[in-house]
């Protein structure tokens, strides 16, 4: 199992092949050379918390598809826009807006918030190369730095973040829902969020700070696109209500965007035919259900274990403080080596909540640091999620200011989610 579970790792790295047909494989191989039956192996696909990402998916398709969703964000520009750090501001609040029901960054900043971004530069002649500085280079940063906190506030707030929470539940028995996550993340992260672009702001200036025309783009699109349609009223109601169930209901967290999705599809919004084109969809549905079954399969064979015992016996000099220090800071940094959060997710959050879990550190706060810390750490490089290679890919950012503002950038998040956070979860009594 230690080497399928490695060879999967190794292969979401480097991917040879397309993520989903690795876990298929590696599915395979775990009947049989690892001693799992058919049935066990597949149980994976049968957890609601799979089913919560691939519904999440569907209600997001809907949100692009109608256009409400960059309705969302240039309503969010023509507000904030009049100024270069108002441009980031107000597309880092979209992204935020967003992630409440879409569990994809890529999807986000991809399809909605890099396109604003790129016209709001173009808008004021900033291309990449001399130009570059102008504005653009500022917006792909700082936007970008963004985007990595808004996937720490939110369990929607990517894709791999469902795989922390039932992992959280599997190794430290501590449940996580979608509302426990936002409690825990949203003070932390506001903060964040208003002080990250600010630093950005500081350490890579514009050249063009006032942008008005940024505010008449968003202006003359807004008007372009009309009034709100009756597609786009459906999917505002079924977005409100799905966050809504998932704060006031006690339903499971899979039911309410699998009731949004039915909505979707008896109203027309969405027809079947989309949904089974939905390629990505059901690539995370197909690569998330076996990345369960191992990660659970793993445990069961006695790896996560003996792993943490052994590192625990290694650091068993440490008290309980320094140790968690000294394990947040390596799982964090460890992130240059992660071309994908999953990745790391599936290879080190396991061990590591074990680790802390064997020398005392309280439950709720070895879960949350380790999820948070697991997203705060993709702003280090132009590869460590799947947004970074589409901003960096725009040629506005040279690689060596991509890596030092992102180094910047961490110690500062580091220093408010280790006393900002630490002392907001401990109100919450999550330790």
């Amino acid at each position: 199992m230690f080497g399928i579970f490695a060879a999967t790792i190794a292969g979401l790295i480097l991917q040879p092949v397309a993520g989903g047909a690795l876990v298929l494989i590696a599915i395979t191989l775990a009947i049989l050379l690892g001693g799992l039956t058919v049935q066990k192996a597949l149980s994976g696909f049968s957890d609601p918390v799979v089913w919560l990402v691939l519904s999440a998916f569907f209600v997001s398709n809907a949100l692009l598809k109608t256009g409400l969703a960059r309705r969302i964000a240039l309503v969010f520009v023509r507000v904030f826009g009049g100024t270069s750090l108002g441009v980031c501001y107000s597309l880092g609040l979209t992204d935020l807006v967003l992630a409440a029901i879409i569990p994809s960054s890529g999807a986000r900043s991809g399809g909605v918030v890099l396109p604003i971004v790129r016209s709001v530069a173009e808008l004021y002649g900033s291309e990449p190369g001399a130009t570059a500085s102008k504005l653009g280079s500022f917006l792909m940063v700082g936007v970008y730095q963004s985007v990595c906190v808004v996937s720490a506030i939110l369990l929607t707030g990517q894709a791999s973040n469902a795989l922390a929470a039932r992992m959280a539940g599997q190794f430290l028995h501590y449940p996580i829902t979608w509302v426990s996550w936002l409690r825990a993340g949203i003070v932390p992260g506001m903060l964040s969020l208003a002080i990250v672009p600010w630093l950005v702001y500081r350490l890579h200036p514009p050249t063009i700070r006032e942008t008005p025309e940024a505010s008449g783009f968003a202006r003359r699109e807004l008007a372009a696109m009309g009034k709100m349609t009756a597609p786009e009223w459906i999917v505002c109601g079924v977005f409100l209500g799905v966050c809504g169930l998932w704060i006031f209901s006690k339903l499971d967290a899979s039911v309410p965007p699998l009731l949004g999705s039915g909505v979707l599809l008896v109203t027309g919004v969405l027809n079947w035919a989309e949904l089974m084109a939905d390629r990505i969809a059901w690539d995370v549905f197909v690569w998330y259900g076996g990345l369960f079954e191992l990660a659970r399969a793993l445990g069961e064979a006695n790896v996560t274990p003996v792993f943490a015992n052994r590192v625990g016996s290694s650091l068993a000099g440490y008290g309980v403080v320094t140790l968690f220090v000294v394990a947040l800071l390596v799982y964090f940094y460890s992130h240059y080596g992660f071309a994908s959060i999953t990745a790391h997710t599936l290879a080190m959050y396991p061990a590591f909540c074990t680790v802390m879990l064997v020398k005392g550190v309280p439950p709720g706060l070895a879960a949350f640091s380790l999820a948070c810390f697991g997203n705060l750490c993709a702003a280090l490089t132009n590869y460590g999620t799947t947004p970074a290679p589409m901003f960096f890919a725009q040629g506005y950012v040279a690689f060596g200011t991509w890596w030092r503002i992102g180094f910047i950038v961490s110690l500062v998040t580091i220093s408010i989610w280790g006393t900002v956070g630490l002392a907001w979860w401990k109100y919450l009594g999550i330790w």
